[in-house]
């Protein structure tokens, strides 16, 4: 199974309190929607420190790495793709194979 890890920096004048409700009440209804989604977690940072490479974390998994490509060039893929561009100043995405070492 892939995963999909993906770095997310909130825009520049945009407080830890908003980014936090962004990222885990108004993004997720748009990922929620994409489909051939296994799993969708999303992980924001506790404390508020700018010199972090990133704000939150988001994970979602696909069957592999056509399903991921064909999730995101639906249209409830690009809607999810442009929401986090409007709201993040960076996105880093790590295409992944977990492996679980403690279960």
């Amino acid at each position: 199974m892939l995963k999909v890890i993906s770095l997310l920096k909130r825009k520049e004048g945009m407080s830890l309190e908003e980014f936090r409700r962004w990222a885990l009440e108004e993004h997720p209804k748009l990922g929620q929607q994409i489909p051939g989604i296994r799993h969708y977690r999303m992980s924001v940072v506790l404390q508020d420190d700018p010199n972090l490479p990133a704000d939150a974390v988001s994970e979602f998994w696909f069957d592999d790495d056509e399903a991921r490509k064909a999730a995101f060039a639906t249209p409830q893929g690009k809607a999810a793709a442009e929401d986090a561009i409007a709201h993040c100043s960076s996105r880093i995405h790590l295409l992944t194979e977990e492996k679980v070492i403690i279960p």
